[in-house]
């Protein structure tokens, strides 16, 4: 029975608007983040959350769920060693060990098909606690 449930997992739809959003965020810099969410359901990805270019990367990690999985898209800025400013677009697979197996499972075998969708990402994190995506983490695999 499980093993079905990975299969029906797996064949999940990406609605329009997270290539859409990410295509902005991308290049217009239209947003800091974008929080995705699989809609059971209806067996598909959509956007959450997204968050102004002005919000922090502590307004990013609050619109994780402390017990429910996500994919997220963060624009990390930073500078060089030579203080030249640059950004890296991080994918975040969020999966906290208090979500459920079965939450947990869908968001596993489905995060390398929807990654695709999202041409342009740099730097893959996951994470099962905040300690494993806190912004030092992002400083050392930015460079």
């Amino acid at each position: 029975m499980q093993l079905g449930e990975a299969n029906a997992a797996s064949g999940m739809a990406v609605h329009d608007d997270c290539k859409l959003k990410f295509l902005e965020l991308k290049a217009k810099r239209t947003y800091r983040f974008i929080v995705y969410k699989i809609e059971e359901k209806q067996k598909q990805v959509v956007v959450e959350k997204v968050g102004e270019p002005t919000q922090s990367y502590e307004d990013f990690t609050a619109c994780l769920p402390a017990n429910e999985c996500r994919y997220a898209v963060y624009d990390f800025d930073f500078l060089t060693a030579e203080n030249v400013p640059k950004s890296r677009i991080f994918f975040v697979a969020w999966s906290p060990d208090t979500s459920r197996v079965r939450n947990k499972m869908i968001y596993a075998s489905s995060k390398d098909r929807f990654k695709r969708e999202l041409d342009g990402i740099q730097i893959e994190l996951q994470a099962t606690d905040a300690s494993e995506m806190d912004l030092d983490v992002f400083k050392s695999r930015a460079n």
